[in-house]
């Protein structure tokens, strides 16, 4: 077997962190009109596991590993937790958002990204009207501020969101339809906006699944994010792939799932 030199390992790693993360959001502020609110039927997934394997390709190196994500709610608050693991560097990767559910569907009240190596990053979602910055989203990593007017959501959240309003407006999910979003990041936030591409087969681990391919597409220096929620499988995220403007990607598919 090929050994890997250990400092072509870290650079890997760090690729595979930046494209998960899409670490080269611009760090402008927002505003009025680069934050959407918009608040739409929903209907919350219910509680779930779902193990993912992942397949990854970044400078010319290919990579492969796994992932699993907990996702838990009672119907008035809900938490997800993430952890990504690639073979060689073992877990890169952790994130967990957690908070409640109000009119406009989940509400975040903390993201916490923790990458390989590094400390915790938390963007907060003050929604105490006890605390000096309520009404706002704060970050632990940059001075950003952003105003709370509803619908929020994060980088972990998102998806879970997107099943949520599909579960309850499944008419609504038809090609050419967009979704729009305002989500935080680990040091700023901007507006996002889903396009349903078209329903396709998804090979996973439990089989051959029907789904619907949402496709966030980003500006010339960002990287390109898509989602697939399978219908069958109460709109649950059954695949995400985030690709770079070089076409280097992470995919992340559905290897199985349990409640």
């Amino acid at each position: 077997m090929t050994k890997i030199p250990v400092s072509f390992q870290h650079f890997a790693v760090h690729c595979i962190i930046a494209l998960i993360l899409g670490t080269n959001m611009s760090h402008a502020y927002a505003t009025d009109s680069d934050h959407p609110v918009i608040k739409r039927k929903f209907d919350v997934p219910p509680s779930a596991e779902l193990s993912y394997t992942i397949r990854a390709r970044q400078s010319g190196f290919s990579l492969s590993g796994d992932a699993l994500v907990k996702w838990r709610t009672d119907g008035k608050q809900f938490d997800i937790e993430a952890a990504t693991n690639a073979m060689i560097f073992g877990k890169i990767l952790e994130a967990k958002s957690e908070g409640s559910i109000d009119d406009f569907g989940l509400a975040p009240s903390q993201f916490m990204d923790k990458r390989i190596r590094k400390a915790a990053t938390i963007t907060t979602f003050n929604r105490d009207a006890n605390s000096k910055n309520d009404g706002t989203i704060t970050f632990s990593d940059s001075d950003n501020t952003y105003p709370l007017k509803g619908g929020e959501q994060d980088r972990t959240s998102i998806a879970w969101q997107l099943s949520a309003l599909a579960r309850a407006s499944p008419q609504q999910f038809k090609p050419g339809s967009e979704w729009e979003f305002f989500v935080a990041g680990q040091r700023d936030a901007e507006a996002w906006t889903f396009t349903v591409v078209n329903r396709e087969k998804i090979s996973t681990g439990i089989g051959e699944i029907n789904a619907v391919h949402l496709i966030k597409t980003p500006d010339a220096k960002q990287q390109k994010l898509e989602i697939w929620l399978a219908p069958s499988l109460k709109w649950y995220p059954i695949r995400l792939r985030f690709t770079d403007p070089n076409n280097d990607f992470i995919d992340q598919t559905l290897d199985k799932i349990s409640q």
